[in-house]
């Protein structure tokens, strides 16, 4: 059904008044998922209309969009839309920022520890000396990322791991915000083998002292770039810095749509958001400044690739992975991250005079708001 944005407002008023323990009835289920559905399409056709305004657009296999040099594309994104996937290795649970878009915001103190000297890949714990082992066993990925939550809190305990994986030939990338770099750990971190370092600039407002840190990075990493969250704060500061960013010595700015979790979720009431695919919940204005900053990057000839690195890029990313995996056909990861869908967060775009659905059609017999959906 192509559910009416008057009615959708009028049946997710009802639905955010439900207990939480009360779920809904297939049938309403099927009006939920209509209105989503009415969101997205209307979100999409912005992106449509952006994308077709970008000059030089260009696609990696078709699974993500990027404006730039080619030879500019960041290896590590290769390994993840391209490769046996990308994997993750967690070490650190503690961070010296609060970001509002943080995936775990207000819960920062409660991350549960590694444990002391180890390791978790792939959700197995290792000690260093385990790496070995690991490399003679199992199939060497394509790429592997250190995230979890910021490396540089300790980040001479990675040294040792990231030589394992270099004289492995594996390729890495560290995400951080920079805030404790330092030349010295710079430069030790590059010696131990680290391909590409990603900073989230955002995450720091663009702080001049990070912005420094990332000319001294471009000194020793063949690969730096910047990946943050698209929100309307990182586009005003990054363009009251813009000059001295591109100037850095990046190579690429990969473009986060984000997407919300129950911890996040808050710092974003009374913003219009979409569900994508059943699966991410974004508010709408982060992948449109995505698309914006790639517009002005390719209008303006920017010496660096802006990857739009989208909700749509990571199910590509998902599909991937599973494929590389020997999964069955159709097999994704990808999902909501929600165990109960916040209807609530939902009604400010309905409630939006200037969001429109593209088409509408009257409620089928027995789905009216006077109506009992079972």
């Amino acid at each position: 059904m192509k559910i009416s944005k008057k009615d959708a407002l009028s049946w997710f008023q009802f639905f955010a008044e439900l207990p939480e323990e009360e779920d809904l009835m297939p049938g309403q289920q099927e009006i939920a998922l209509s209105v989503f559905s009415q969101i997205e399409r209307a979100v999409q056709a912005r992106h449509e209309a952006l994308l077709a305004t970008i000059p030089g657009l260009k696609t990696l296999a078709g699974r993500t969009y990027y404006v730039g040099d080619d030879a500019l594309f960041p290896q590590g994104c290769k390994s993840c839309l391209l490769g046996t996937g990308l994997s993750a290795v967690r070490k650190t649970n503690r961070c010296n920022a609060a970001c509002r878009f943080c995936y775990d915001y207000g819960v920062l103190d409660k991350q549960p520890p590694v444990g002391e000297g180890m390791w978790e890949i792939g959700g197995t714990k290792f000690y260093e000396e385990d790496l070995p082992l690991l490399l003679s066993i199992q199939k060497k990925p394509t790429g592997i990322s250190y995230v979890y939550l910021e490396p540089f809190m300790e980040i001479e305990k990675y040294y040792g791991a990231v030589r394992a994986f270099h004289d492995a030939g594996i390729h890495q990338h560290l995400y951080t915000n920079g805030l404790n770099a330092t030349r010295e750990n710079l430069k030790a971190l590059a010696d131990a083998g680290l391909n590409e370092l990603r900073f989230n600039l955002g995450a720091s407002h663009c702080a001049d002292k990070v912005i420094e840190n990332i000319r001294i990075a471009a000194e020793y990493f063949p690969a730096v770039g910047i990946e943050t969250p698209m929100t309307p704060e990182w586009w005003t500061e990054f363009h009251q810095k813009k000059d001295a960013i591109l100037s850095s010595g990046i190579r690429f700015i990969n473009c986060a749509e984000l997407h919300l979790n129950e911890n996040n979720i808050a710092n974003y009431a009374g913003e219009n958001l979409y569900m994508c695919r059943q699966g991410y919940i974004s508010p709408i204005f982060s992948r449109l400044i995505s698309l914006r900053m790639m517009q002005e990057a390719a209008e303006e000839h920017w010496p660096i690739l802006v990857h739009d690195c989208s909700n749509r890029t990571k199910f590509a990313r998902d599909l991937n992975l599973k494929a590389k995996e020997g999964g069955w056909f159709g097999a994704s990861s990808y999902g909501c991250e929600f165990s109960r869908l916040p209807y609530e967060f939902f009604l400010p775009v309905l409630q939006d005079d200037d969001f429109r659905f593209l088409e509408e059609e009257p409620m089928p017999a027995g789905f009216g708001l006077g109506d009992i959906v079972l």
